[in-house]
């Protein structure tokens, strides 16, 4: 659903980001701000702080920052939509009414849950009746609580073709809500629908808000394949990007500080059990860079946890190609291997939670890529070390710019004796020969790049001041100007005028989800314009009129150099500069 900014700027007006903040971080006042430790990172001393003149909060030891939507996504798991809904309320706002088609969607949606929900009710029941003795008895034989069963609210599908269907179609449900919630299957040869899982434990799949979107389920049958079975995917179920226990996860991540990643249901259970209340699983499928966004959003450091046999391993490496790419801005990665022949699920239950939870037997990413790649090669001959540096390249060609590159870079710079230059060039030559093709060049990469340009500097004031935006000259000033960035600097200017009471928060929450978002971000919490809180805003506002000032004369100069490249002779001057221009050339009567 999207909101307008105005609907969005009226939440903000009336909740201040450190009232949000300080239900999770007690805040003390610092000058104007407010400061307190990270909810990020567990830290000693204060780098976290809160700006309600500006409308944002930052975190120095983890590099994030946003407004109260970004902080209630970032330490409760909500999507966008889920966080305006919970703070629209605590502001005492209606959410505006939805267009009657997505009034129509959401009402589909809701009889697809309701279905699902009625199923799992029917399973709860089979499970407790004399049919489900022996799946109570499978799962009290894995060593499962009846509390464990009851929270995960594990159930039983009869041996029969339509128990579940016949229940759900006497409550009102109809064929067609079964099929596409994925309850039961419709052969194409003309025969009856029948109930897609029979003689299996049931356990459902929730999305982020607890609400029953799938089931997976386990036979019962000795041999009988597949061994575990999921819902296909739907309007409400995306494999792709959900994990078993998203949900109560979620609330246990604040505390422990990472994330747990299993391969599997039972995985899950037995952790939980044991008190292990932060692990979630993917569904039978591999990981994909959605699950790894979806969870980089709600905590920073993911562990892998992963058997120890050969399926295992593969499963582990391929995490480690997914989130090459994804490692930014504070975020960890480490991989945990279980001793063969082991399990999350049996490992917890012979060596208790402690030893699950040891971070002594944690290894981090970039040993575990370094070891990997090491295996089996003889790092001791000019053969082997060129083999480990060509197996190392396409990887390290995935990982952005930043400290961890730099550091493997220097690694493999001493194991294949090779200068750290030239690593950089062969893993930059690797990197866009194998990757996607650059996007071409445009005149608002200035903002999109890292480095401090004028423009940058004018946006970081603008962020900071959004009022200096509202000089009718501006925009006049910068008509003509096609240097790089200014179409963004103008289109900046322009959402200002249009929305005169913006805040630095409003122009991030306007450019959320774009290639701009990361780059305003960084402007908006540079530390030196941090700083500059207390300064004279009169100051501040000369050092902008300076510097688009700086822009027009540098656009002016880089015309006259191109004018000037294109004056070969006397003749072209004149004609370009109008002097003498009906004279005629020489030799010409």
């Amino acid at each position: 659903m999207k909101f307008s900014d105005s609907f969005l700027d009226e939440i903000r007006a009336r909740l201040p980001v450190s009232q949000v903040v300080s239900r999770r971080v007690p805040l003390k006042r610092a000058g104007r701000e407010w400061k307190g430790l990270s909810p990020f990172n567990k830290e000693k001393t204060p780098s976290f702080t809160v700006n309600d003149q500006k409308g944002f909060y930052h975190c120095f030891s983890s590099g994030k920052h946003g407004d109260v939507f970004t902080f209630i996504m970032e330490t409760e798991g909500l999507s966008f939509p889920e966080a305006v809904e919970r703070l629209a309320g605590d502001a005492g706002l209606e959410l505006p009414k939805p267009d009657p088609q997505f009034e129509r969607t959401a009402k589909e949606r809701l009889g697809l849950y309701d279905a699902l929900e009625a199923a799992a009710h029917a399973f709860e029941e089979e499970f407790m009746a004399r049919e489900g003795r022996e799946a109570l008895l499978y799962a009290e034989r894995r060593g499962l609580a009846r509390d464990t069963l009851k929270e995960f609210r594990i159930g039983f599908a009869p041996n029969a073709k339509d128990t579940l269907k016949t229940a759900l179609l006497k409550k009102g449900f109809t064929e067609a809500q079964l099929l596409e919630a994925g309850l039961v299957i419709k052969p194409d040869d003309g025969r009856p629908s029948y109930d897609r899982f029979r003689n299996r434990l049931t356990i459902p799949i929730l999305d982020a808000k607890s609400r029953i979107i799938a089931f997976g389920a386990r036979t019962l049958e000795e041999g009988a394949e597949p061994k575990y079975l999921n819902s296909p995917e739907t309007r409400l179920f995306d494999k792709g990007s959900t994990v078993f226990n998203f949900a109560r996860a979620r609330k246990a991540v604040f505390d422990q500080g990472e994330l747990i990643v299993v391969e599997g249901y039972m995985d899950v259970l037995a952790l939980a059990q044991y008190g292990i209340h932060n692990a979630v699983a993917t569904l039978g499928t591999a990981v994909t860079p959605d699950h790894l966004e979806r969870l980089f959003k709600v905590c920073p450091q993911l562990v892998f946890c992963f058997d120890g046999d050969t399926a295992g391993q593969n499963a582990a490496w391929r995490a480690l190609e997914i989130a090459l790419a994804l490692i930014r801005d504070g975020r960890r990665v480490y991989f945990m291997f279980m001793p063969e022949g082991e399990d999350p699920d049996s490992y917890v239950r012979r060596y208790g939670p402690e030893k699950f939870t040891d971070t002594a037997s944690y290894v981090p990413l970039s040993d575990y890529l370094l070891d990997t790649l090491r295996q089996n090669i003889d790092v001791n001959t000019r053969e082997g070390r060129a083999l480990l540096a060509e197996k190392s390249f396409p990887l390290l060609g995935k990982l952005p710019a930043g400290a961890l590159l730099e550091l493997l870079i220097k690694d493999l710079s001493v194991l294949c004796q090779l200068p750290p230059d030239s690593i950089k060039e062969l893993v930059r030559g690797k990197s866009t020969s194998t990757g996607p093709k650059k996007a071409p060049r445009n005149i608002s990469r200035t903002v999109v790049k890292g480095h401090t340009s004028l423009v940058s500097k004018a946006v970081s004031r603008l962020l900071q001041h959004p009022g200096f935006g509202l000089d009718p000259t501006l925009m006049e000033r910068l008509d003509g100007i096609d240097d790089q960035g200014v179409d963004f600097l103008r289109e900046l200017l322009h959402f200002i005028s249009s929305h005169p009471d913006t805040t630095c928060a409003g122009i991030l929450e306007h450019w959320r989800d774009t290639k701009y978002e990361q780059r305003l971000k960084e402007l908006a919490v540079m530390e030196n314009l941090l700083a500059e809180i207390a300064a004279d805003e009169n100051a501040i506002k000369t050092e902008f009129m300076d510097y688009i000032s700086k822009i027009e004369e540098n656009s002016l100069k880089r015309q006259r150099e191109i004018q000037t490249q294109k004056i070969s002779s006397l003749d072209d001057f004149r004609q370009l500069f109008g002097e003498g221009g009906n004279t005629q050339k020489k030799g010409q009567t």
